[in-house]
């Protein structure tokens, strides 16, 4: 019984304290807590600045088209045989015949015509011997007053009057004898054209080159003038672009031209001719009045490179307006505005910088760096409003 109390007094000195673990473990989880809630870097991408080569470019839709096109018309009315070339048909000047025209014969006479015919025919001839009796009438005066003239009894004022009164009766004499021709040839055309079918009319083309279109290909009837086919040379080619007056404004006849999406496996090339000098109005697809202007291009590249774009092919132009081959540039999506001027992010030490910069020329995916930056400066690409100025950032090369 006296050893009880001995062997509990024991106890305690076998256990070690452990009163400081509740504060380490809330030392512990206030760190973890404030590293949860210091804000990671954020990770964006970044481009280095660099010098290359550099060109700004206006770029537009353009159609080709043939420099020069002729088009063959009808030279008579009446039946057109069947066209037989095609479009793409080879044809040369004067020589390849493209269509024959049966002429429409003259309508006949019916008898009331006829009567009209034959008087009209009368009263021509009538008028005929009228005007040779007035002719024979002003030259015995005329000869009367070149007598009284020589003599110096009449002035010239009269003389210049015989003599104009003669003019005027010969001229009489001459439009009666055609009037009476026309009555004539009216009768016999109307009382032959039964008899004597007319002959086929060839139609030979007027142009070296290939049939473009064949507006009348069937048998029918045609009128004088009606247009038949097109022809024109597929080899010298040119590109109508149209463009905003303001870009036009910037082009100078000579910039150079790049062709894109024209079906072939690389680009070609082409110089600007002409930018024409009016604009006119144009609806845009979003509904918006545009001022546009035409700008003329010449194709440069061989006929042997491009045999397959033909007339009013569809392409995408690129007009040089600057180059050059040596600028310091950054890509357009590092730069944005702030305020009134040009503003960029750097990369240093980890964290985001804003650097005011002051830019130049733009290709459209690069831009010029006139001054803010150098060479190897990291630029972020895409800043948006989700980065700050000294905000913790993770690189990403892209």
């Amino acid at each position: 019984m006296t050893a009880t109390p001995a062997a509990s007094s024991s106890r305690p000195s076998k256990r070690p304290r452990r009163r400081w673990l509740p504060y380490l473990v809330a030392v512990v989880a206030i760190i973890l807590v404030v590293a949860g809630l210091r804000p990671r870097p954020a990770p964006v991408e970044v481009a280095a600045t660099a010098y290359g080569s550099l060109r700004a470019t206006v770029s537009e839709e353009g159609k080709t088209r043939i420099k020069q096109r002729y088009v063959v018309s009808a030279p008579v009315s009446g039946q057109l045989q069947r066209v037989m070339l095609k479009p793409g048909a080879k044809v040369i000047a004067n020589q390849t015949v493209v269509a024959t025209i049966a002429p429409a014969p003259a309508s006949p006479l019916d008898s009331r015509n006829r009567a009209l015919a034959l008087a009209r025919r009368d009263a021509a001839f009538a008028m005929l011997e009228k005007s040779r009796t007035a002719q024979d009438l002003a030259k015995s005066e005329l000869r009367r007053v070149e007598q009284l003239y020589a003599g110096k009894t009449l002035s010239p004022q009269d003389l210049e009057g015989a003599q104009m009164r003669e003019t005027t009766a010969a001229r009489d004499v001459v439009a009666s004898l055609g009037t009476l021709r026309q009555a004539e040839a009216e009768i016999a055309d109307a009382t032959n054209s039964a008899d004597a079918p007319a002959a086929l009319v060839e139609v030979k083309a007027n142009a070296t080159g290939d049939v473009l279109h064949v507006f009348q290909e069937s048998q029918r009837v045609v009128a004088q003038g009606t247009p038949l086919l097109e022809i024109g040379d597929p080899a010298d080619l040119e590109v109508a672009i149209e463009m905003l007056s303001r870009d036009g404004a910037a082009i100078a006849p000579g910039a150079r031209v790049e062709f894109e999406q024209w079906g072939g496996p690389t680009p070609i090339e082409g110089s600007v001719r002409l930018v024409e000098p009016a604009a006119f109005t144009k609806i845009s697809a979003l509904g918006v009045e545009e001022q546009r202007v035409l700008v003329v291009a010449d194709i440069t590249t061989p006929i042997e490179q491009r045999r397959s774009l033909g007339d009013n092919f569809r392409v995408e132009a690129h007009v040089i307006v600057w180059e050059s081959d040596r600028v310091l540039k950054v890509p357009s999506s590092g730069v944005f505005r702030h305020g009134s001027d040009w503003a960029a992010y750097l990369v240093r030490d980890g964290r985001a910088v804003l650097i005011p910069v002051k830019v130049g020329r733009s290709s459209g995916r690069e831009v010029q760096v006139l001054d803010g930056l150098k060479d190897g400066d990291e630029v972020i690409l895409y800043p948006g409003d989700r980065i700050k100025d000294g905000q913790r950032v993770k690189p990403l090369k892209v």
